[in-house]
């Protein structure tokens, strides 16, 4: 995998990557400011403590009354222990807001993107990054910063203090703090890339199993469990490298600051020892000076840990701000002028749906998916898109969709370029069936009511009874409230309750991709006299392939490499454009096993599914 620290040299992007924590830090700075005061007052009673005992130790030595002494060390205890929990409390709310601030952020990101880009990358590792590493934000963008400026403050009162009672005991601490902070600053930027690269590996294997958990059935087919199952737990195995190499730097830091310590704590005692049997101070000061150096290794600890918790959020956040730069979808723009006036011929002015020489590609550079299409859609009746595979069936419907932008030509709705309107303005025109007909989380009312919560329960049972699926649903346990699984629906039925979710939205405009694909013949003469019935009314546009959609169309566009080829209806297609008898004929002997000759075929020919 490719290093993608920036290292010592380049701080810029380091410093952007601080940015993004800070972006995440800044609506709570105000109780991050009174979590400092809290801690930054916890650490003044730390170091007053000390000094106190050492008040303590001297009134003893010289007979004075306790009282005084005593009664101030427990008022600190209590003092201390009140902003300490206050403190705690304050830092794990604020804590917990972030990470729900970086998830509300990431999960609108995913929804707002261009869905081209946002495709691109896995579901599994967009949860990922939504899941863990929002959590590995949860300490760097919170408790950390100001465990590093309570830390610094600590550590330099504490050295302070050590200095009043004594300077030759401060030099042997200074010496071992200082040996200690270079030896640590030396691990942290290859501890850094290590829990870096762990979660990319985790990210890419959440991303494969997410894929392989969706396509199980074609997976135990394939008898590809073990291969796939293989290449999934390289990832793991991959991401426990990683965070094994970050654990030991890690454990290497760690011990090298408690070592660094302990070793100036016997240091400190051999000397203080020499010093005491010298007269040169008193015991009092040495416990004292001790006290200060056991109080030294929670500042230590706190910068080293501080440090670590950091670099772990500056590695999320890197993580973080790769999908903040997937690109939204476009907004509204201002009217081109210069765009080309609409033509007025009749087909024009009864168009709902125009593309004017759209040419669109879905990534800079690859091979064009459409080129240079001109198309109209009427505000009523069938339109079919037929062609081979490849020919931009399906890049028509994600450019009406506004699923992808065109990189020529102009779309207009109604007259209005499309460039006019944002994308939820264009969508609220449309329902769409998708060939996939993926499950919303939710029971079979959720999935229906989904387009249109307003619905009445007679409008659901009317549409239910189109794609004949009321008698499935009353015969269901829970009725229409029946958690709705991909495992407990056929895919026809899955494709029924689509259908009927987009046939409740009584949209202007329904467009259909195989939306009949796995449903019987009968089923499918039911859902197509629903459809037709639409049409009357409004507009149905459909990528088929099924000879019975086609044949029945208002209009069938014929499509090749990118280009309309050709318009007609089936029989004038029939009589005119060999592609088209090709198609018929093969999809007429992939339906019946016998070759057809070119011409109108007959009604057995209407239920002979496309491929």
């Amino acid at each position: 995998m490719v290093d993608t620290d920036s290292g010592p040299g380049t701080p810029g992007p380091r410093f952007a990557q601080l940015r993004v924590l800070w972006s995440f830090v800044r609506p709570h700075r105000g109780k991050l400011a009174l979590g400092l005061v809290l801690a930054l007052a916890g650490s003044a009673l730390q170091l007053a403590n000390p000094m106190v005992i050492k008040l303590v130790l001297d009134t003893v030595s010289d007979g004075g009354d306790l009282l005084g002494p005593i009664t101030l060390l427990l008022g600190l205890f209590a003092v201390g222990a009140v902003f300490g929990v206050w403190h705690w409390i304050l830092l794990g709310t604020v804590a917990e807001k972030v990470v729900l601030d970086a998830r509300t952020s990431l999960v609108r990101r995913y929804f707002r993107a261009a869905l081209v880009p946002l495709s691109r990358r896995p579901s599994g590792e967009l949860v990922t990054r939504a899941t863990s590493d929002t959590v590995l934000l949860r300490e760097a963008a919170s408790s950390s910063v100001i465990s590093l400026v309570n830390g610094g403050v600590l550590l330099t009162g504490t050295l302070v203090m050590m200095g009043v009672l004594d300077l030759f005991l401060l030099a042997i601490t200074f010496v071992a703090v200082l040996v200690v902070t270079a030896l640590f600053l030396t691990l942290m930027p290859s501890l850094a890339r290590a829990q870096e690269r762990a979660q990319n590996s985790l990210g890419l294997m959440g991303g494969v199993l997410d894929g392989a958990l969706r396509a199980i059935r074609t997976v135990k087919v394939s008898r590809a469990e073990e291969r796939l199952g293989g290449r999934i737990l390289e990832h793991a195995r991959e991401s426990a490298r990683h965070g094994v190499r970050s654990v030991r730097r890690e454990a290497v830091a760690w011990t090298i600051a408690f070592s660094g310590i302990q070793l100036a704590i016997i240091a400190i005692l051999g000397a203080g020892a020499l010093r005491v049997s010298s007269g040169d101070i008193g015991v009092s000061t040495l416990i004292a000076f001790l006290l200060y150096a056991f109080t030294l290794m929670t500042p230590v600890m706190e910068l080293s840990q501080s440090v670590t918790t950091l670099q772990s959020g500056v590695a999320a956040a890197r993580r973080i701000r790769e999908v903040e730069a997937i690109p939204l979808e476009p907004s509204s723009e201002e009217p081109d002028a210069s765009a080309p006036a609409a033509p007025a011929d009749g087909d024009r002015e009864d168009a709902l749906l125009e593309l004017r020489g759209v040419t669109a590609r879905y990534a800079p550079g690859a091979e064009s998916a459409l080129d240079g299409v001109d198309l109209a859609i009427p505000r009523r009746g069938h339109t079919a898109i037929v062609g081979p595979s490849g020919a931009g069936k399906t890049t028509v419907l994600s450019l009406l969709l506004r699923f992808l932008e065109p990189e020529e030509g102009r779309l207009f709705l109604d007259g209005t370029p499309y460039r006019e309107l944002t994308p939820a303005q264009v969508r609220g025109h449309f329902a769409y069936v998708e060939q996939d007909t993926p499950v919303i989380p939710g029971t079979v009312r959720d999935n229906l009511l989904f387009s249109r919560p307003d619905a009445t329960e007679e409008e659901v049972r009317r549409v239910l009874a189109q794609v004949r699926l009321a008698d499935k649903v009353d015969a269901l346990e829970e009725g229409l409230d029946t958690p709705l699984e991909a495992t407990s629906f056929s895919g026809g039925q899955r494709q029924r309750i689509a259908l009927a979710r987009a046939l409740l939205r009584s949209p202007d405009v329904l467009l259909l991709d195989e939306a009949t694909s796995q449903v019987d013949a009968i089923t499918e003469a039911a859902i197509t006299e629903s459809v037709r019935a639409h049409a009357a009314r409004a507009a149905v546009v459909t990528v088929a392939h099924r000879l019975s959609t086609v044949i029945r169309a208002d209009t069938i566009v014929l499509m090749e490499d990118g280009r309309v080829r050709d318009r007609g209806t089936h029989r004038e297609l029939m009589d005119r454009d060999d592609l088209y008898r090709e198609l018929i004929a093969a999809l007429h002997i992939a339906g019946s096993g016998t070759p057809a000759p070119g011409g109108d075929r007959t009604a057995a020919d209407r239920a002979a599914p496309v491929t």
